[in-house]
């Protein structure tokens, strides 16, 4: 069975090179491509690749910024494409992950796939994730949260403050922030608002939910791994199974 694979780069000429040598290897079949971040994210999610090239230098979001919007379980394989420094080459190499520095060439680029393939074939797809997720705290630390946040609508700006959030949802390119019956739609994705969220007190519950942790009242078991919870003024969340790591930070084990 061919290696299901994309490649994502804003870079129309780098693209179209990793294509061609890609479809010129019998063990890959090329099933998409991705301009930017927002693209790739979209993509991985409904293709489900085995194997992405990742830039990892593109505007607004970067190829670290596509892994850390996905879940554990959604990430594929990575070879990341780059042109970073030798602290960065010394982390990849750490953490067992390739990358292939720009300009590389066919040889350098069939050794990073053959050890992609490679590890594919042994089907270890947890190590894969605790490798790129430990890439990815090593290379992107976390914002230093803030105490309040800038809304800007209507022609004036209202200062939220972060510990009057109850819970955050997923809005397109927007991310809605429910405090009491009032929202507010800042221009933010989940992962850049959630760096920007203390730690102890919020928890990212769903690909597109985060919920202040002190407006928990309770969890109820759900089917496959699910977990409703149940917030202080009745609203009710889903803790998807993708997140199921989060119980533990819940109190739960």
């Amino acid at each position: 069975m061919k290696t299901r694979t994309i490649v994502v780069d804003d870079e129309p000429l780098a693209r179209d090179r990793l294509l061609k040598l890609l479809r010129a290897e019998p063990e890959i079949e090329v099933i998409g491509e991705a301009k930017n971040g927002r693209e790739a994210v979209e993509l991985i999610r409904q293709l489900k690749p085995a194997l992405a090239f990742l830039d990892v230098q593109m505007p607004e979001l970067d190829g670290f910024g596509v892994l850390a919007e996905l879940a554990a379980d959604e990430r594929p394989a990575v070879i990341f494409v780059t042109a970073f420094d030798k602290f960065a080459f010394k982390a990849f190499e750490v953490h067992a992950v390739d990358y292939l520095l720009k300009p590389f060439d066919k040889e350098r680029f069939q050794t990073a796939l053959k050890r992609a393939l490679d590890q594919l074939a042994r089907s270890q797809p947890e190590t894969m994730h605790e490798q790129l997720s430990a890439l990815l705290n090593e290379l992107r630390p976390a914002a230093p949260p803030s105490d309040r946040l800038a809304v800007k609508g209507d022609g004036r700006v209202v200062f939220v403050k972060v510990a009057d959030i109850d819970w955050v949802e997923a809005a397109d390119n927007y991310v809605s922030l429910h405090i009491g019956k009032d929202t507010h739609l800042l221009r933010e994705t989940m992962t850049s608002i959630e760096q920007r969220l203390p730690r102890e007190k919020f928890i990212r519950i769903s690909r597109s939910t985060i919920v202040n942790m002190e407006r928990i009242k309770e969890l109820q078991p759900l089917f496959h791994g699910e977990y409703a919870v149940i917030l202080r003024d009745g609203t009710k969340l889903t803790l998807s199974r993708s997140h199921r790591d989060k119980l533990q930070q819940l109190g739960l084990s």
